[in-house]
């Protein structure tokens, strides 16, 4: 086991989350523009397409982290039977969910859509069909947002774990997506259902949805759901769905038979919010 992956085993990931959201949070003049000033230099930022360009501007870590993008600097693909990227990043995987559920997560290494979702029953209406695993770097806008129009049924947190959520730990973490903490947000469409769970990871302070805000932290011990059904909540194609307060990874599942994946996408292919993610079937 090489240290770095020793190290993602044995630091307190709850405890340097709940710092780090701590330093997110901070208003502190100094501190906070150190800490946007650090990662726009770092990771090569564009802040020419965020709303507010002004790194300055921003009066916490958090705020930049979360910032909003000028109108028109991400557009849904015109093929109105195109299914959207959820998000900016990469592709860490995607395809066909085995009819065991067994989901591809990197060699030699895969989890089951009833682990990711927390719930098996669920889980049975994927079998057979695809998904998407797309990761959000820190450069990356860092807003989640709705590939096909839905209504919002459930959502289900699952308590975890903490891992990073890059390259590296996705390789060598077993069962990485399925043991970290996560929203499982569950949609049904005209197609039928689709879900898509925001997966939390190291120093992730939080994910907040657009219809309750913050649903992550506070750090829990049990599943927690809350029903949705009849509350009328529907969220549009492209709409904003979710924010990630620090990068992290949203996986999208869909059914069997209700989509194809767009060709040309693989592993590791840079990807924006609003490009074809797959074509309905039908």
């Amino acid at each position: 086991m090489s240290l770095g992956t020793y190290l993602s085993w044995a630091l307190p990931h709850r405890l340097l989350s709940s710092l780090a959201r701590q330093l997110a949070y901070s208003e502190n003049p100094k501190l906070k523009q150190r800490f946007i000033d650090t990662v726009v230099r770092q990771f090569n930022v564009d802040l020419g397409e965020a709303a507010e360009p002004d790194p300055t501007a921003y009066p916490s870590f958090n705020a930049f982290f979360t910032r909003a993008l000028k109108p028109g600097a991400r557009t849904p693909d015109p093929d109105p039977r195109a299914l959207l990227m959820p998000a900016d990043g990469r592709i860490s995987q995607l395809g066909r969910i085995d009819e065991d559920g067994r989901i591809f997560q990197a060699k030699g290494q895969s989890f089951t859509a009833a682990e990711l979702l927390g719930d098996a029953e669920a889980a049975r209406v994927f079998a057979g069909g695809s998904f998407a695993t797309v990761y959000l770097s820190p450069r990356d806008y860092h807003r989640v947002h709705m590939p096909w129009t839905g209504v919002l049924r459930e959502t289900v947190h699952v308590p975890g774990r903490l891992f990073s959520v890059g390259p590296a730990a996705v390789r060598t973490v077993p069962r990485l997506f399925a043991r970290n903490e996560r929203l499982v947000c569950h949609f049904d469409t005209d197609f039928g259902p689709m879900a898509s769970v925001m997966v939390g990871a190291m120093l992730v302070s939080g994910v907040e949805t657009a219809w309750s805000g913050v649903e992550i932290p506070e750090y829990g011990d049990d599943i927690t759901r809350k029903d949705y059904r009849g509350k009328g909540i529907v969220l549009e194609r492209f709409a904003e769905m979710a924010r990630f307060n620090y990068g992290s990874t949203v996986i999208v599942l869909l059914p069997p038979g209700a989509a194809n994946l767009a060709p040309g996408l693989q592993a590791e292919s840079p990807v924006r919010l609003g490009q074809a993610l797959a074509h309905l079937a039908h």
